[in-house]
């Protein structure tokens, strides 16, 4: 038998060195204060709560570093002293392999915290643990709060070996209060992103409110320092969210993606939107406002699992690399927890790391869809750019538009026709700015060889340039291209008197086919003189 090199020491071979594995698994897997609150905030909702109250607080202290105090306060169902003790324990969860909620390995609470703190002490009660008698809380009803906590420099002192056995608080904070709940404090905190609270609670609020959106929409209640958080919506799409105002883009994908690719027995299910961004309606927002609502360098897809946002970035896009026009469209994957595996979830929550055999199935479809996206929002800013020429002609047309006779209700069934038509391919005729805003001019290819024709309903009349036109490739283009001074008013007026025979059509009862005709025949006589050939 081998002896001790020390005598009578006894060697340490237990499989974690605990003072020293306290101190790695602080930089293990959190990527900030943010993902490390919102593991809080995961253990909140699992617990029931439908109010959850964070506050990030500067204390005195000696100590800068540590001079900022984080609480997490909620309605949930509380702790019996023993879940308590076990949810203190790295892996300790009661939940440990459930996948019905937000957690599964019960790493969140001491992991979390222990990366941003020193110290973490947890409150709990329980409507069910009652005082047995009145001293305690002043009331016979008010439950017994428990309390137990972990400390660093303990541990590494080798002062703490076991989670502390919970014990009854006689005078418990004063936000520890209802029926039921946990709080949670984080003292010594020596890792926050920031030395600021404003900066810590300003990221926090765009990062919870994108993370948790789905359970804000739900009735979830989130306060930082006693602010409500509103919920971000990275799609642009819910009416509920601060910003929103884009389409969905095609109808919700599916795919029925295997758990693990060698098993066909597991299988879950995959959903995909996609939404395309109003550039007419945000191209004219400031630098400043683009980046306050996340649009530029914003493009991404927002990977989503039990409702909770994992991660968002590039995924799933194939050899399609990110573009300045794909700002202009968002992506949200909705999974089932049981594809954890294939989506490369860890036990933070923070970061996928999708596998194979999930990107075969899923990237063909989202990188077509990608690449159609991007061709339309590039085909969106031309079309802006090309309006943007027209804006003077149709300002004086609006503005003396009362001085001529109104245009008849019942507009030409053609007219009206094209008019629906053109509002699919250009969004902009959706979004007049008034009742006044009347007239329109934009450049699309027409059916037959006119150079230009209209598009009428009740209240508005549409331009419609040609583009393949003779007169717009010889004359009309080159002076909207052009630099000489008087070129933009030489084209506005042009774009005047082509706007006052498309309304003199319009205006023609039970003369419009005749009148079609005759700019028809025009047009081509027009072309024949002026083509070269």
């Amino acid at each position: 038998m081998r002896k001790a090199a020390h005598g009578s020491r006894r060697e340490d071979c237990s499989i974690i060195a605990l003072d020293k594995f306290i101190q790695a698994t602080r930089d293990s897997g959190y990527k900030g204060t943010a993902s490390a609150i919102s593991e809080l905030v995961d253990n909140s909702i699992q617990a029931g709560a439908t109010r959850i109250a964070i506050c990030v607080a500067a204390k005195a202290s000696d100590d800068e570093e540590k001079a900022i105090e984080v609480s997490v306060l909620d309605n949930g169902c509380g702790m019996a002293p023993g879940t308590l003790r076990q949810a203190l324990r790295f892996g300790g969860s009661t939940r440990f392999g459930d996948r019905r909620g937000l957690g599964r390995y019960g790493m969140g609470l001491p992991n979390a915290s222990l990366s941003q703190a020193r110290r973490v002490t947890v409150y709990t009660w329980q409507a069910s643990s009652h005082a047995k008698s009145g001293a305690q809380r002043g009331s016979e009803s008010s439950p017994r709060v428990y309390y137990s906590y972990l400390d660093v420099d303990e541990i590494v002192r080798c002062e703490m070996g076991e989670v502390p056995e919970p014990r009854i608080v006689k005078a418990p904070p004063g936000a520890c209060t209802g029926t039921s709940g946990t709080f949670v404090c984080w003292s010594q905190c020596d890792r926050l992103d920031n030395r600021r609270v404003s900066t810590i609670v300003r990221k926090l609020e765009a990062e919870l409110g994108r993370r948790f959106r789905h359970f804000i929409w739900k009735g979830l209640r989130i306060t930082i320092n006693g602010d409500t958080l509103e919920a971000f919506d990275p799609l642009y799409l819910n009416p509920k969210a601060e910003v929103s105002g884009a389409q969905l883009f095609g109808e919700e994908m599916r795919f029925e993606v295997r758990a693990d690719a060698g098993d066909a027995r597991k299988t879950g299910w995959v959903r995909v939107r996609f939404t395309e961004l109003p550039v007419h309606a945000w191209h004219k927002l400031s630098n400043d406002e683009k980046r306050r609502i996340g649009l530029t360098k914003g493009a991404g897809v927002s990977i989503v699992r039990a409702g909770r946002e994992v991660d968002y970035g590039w995924f799933f896009m194939g050899s399609k690399h990110r573009e300045n026009y794909d700002d202009w469209w968002r992506c949200e994957i909705e999974f089932d927890p049981i594809l954890d595996e294939a989506f490369g979830i860890t036990h933070t929550k923070q970061q996928a790391r999708p596998q194979a055999h999930l990107l075969e199935a899923l990237t063909p479809d989202l990188e077509a869809t990608a690449r159609a996206l991007n061709g339309r929002a590039r085909k969106a800013h031309l079309a802006v750019k090309a309006s943007a020429r027209f804006s003077e002609a149709e300002r004086i047309a609006n503005e003396r538009d009362h001085l001529l006779r109104p245009l008849p209700r019942g507009a030409d069934p053609a007219a009206k026709a094209l008019m629906r038509e053109l509002e699919e391919s250009h969004p902009a005729l959706r979004e007049r700015a008034d009742e006044t805003d009347r007239y329109s001019i934009i450049e699309h290819a027409v059916k037959d060889t006119s150079f230009f024709t209209l598009a009428h309903d009740a209240d508005r009349l549409v331009l419609v340039l040609n583009p393949d036109h003779p007169f717009y490739r010889e004359i009309y283009k080159p002076l909207a291209d052009g630099e000489a001074a008087r070129d933009p008013q030489l084209r506005a007026k042009l774009e005047l008197l082509l706007l006052a025979a498309a309304r003199s059509e319009a205006a023609a009862r039970g003369k419009v086919p005749a009148l079609a005709k005759h700019r028809l025949e025009w047009s081509n006589t027009l072309a024949a003189f002026l083509n070269d050939k």
